[in-house]
């Protein structure tokens, strides 16, 4: 059974920074990623990187001041989040992907599993 637990969430004003961790219980992924989800709205794409490559990809609304990292000895991938927003206020999911999928890093669908989520809150 595969496993993904994220921790790193929790409550910052805007303008600071907080970094996400995904530990993940098995070596062999295509791709990881982060999403997020506010309420109400569905599941939207933040940032991936291959396992292999490194290759990364993130969301217009995140570019320049998200980064995403891996530890392929520790198993984790990480989101550095800086210059946060309000609007990046959402409970954010670690998404694993076995192989490569017709949805490309940023469609939800291609994961094949999802940790628990961690909340993060951005005050104004």
């Amino acid at each position: 059974q595969v496993q993904l637990v994220e921790s790193g969430g929790g409550l910052v004003q805007a303008g600071g920074s907080l970094r996400l961790s995904c530990a993940a219980s098995r070596r062999t992924f295509y791709a990881m990623a982060w999403f997020r989800q506010a309420p109400g709205k569905e599941r939207d794409f933040v940032a991936a990187i291959s396992w292999s490559g490194g290759r990364t990809s993130y969301a217009d609304s995140v570019k320049g001041r998200f980064t995403i990292s891996r530890d392929n000895a520790k198993n984790t991938v990480d989101l550095q989040m800086d210059s946060l927003k309000p609007e990046d206020t959402a409970v954010y999911y670690c998404g694993a992907q076995t192989g490569p999928h017709q949805f490309g890093f940023s469609g939800a669908r291609g994961y094949d599993y999802w940790g628990q989520g961690t909340q993060v809150t951005v005050s104004s």
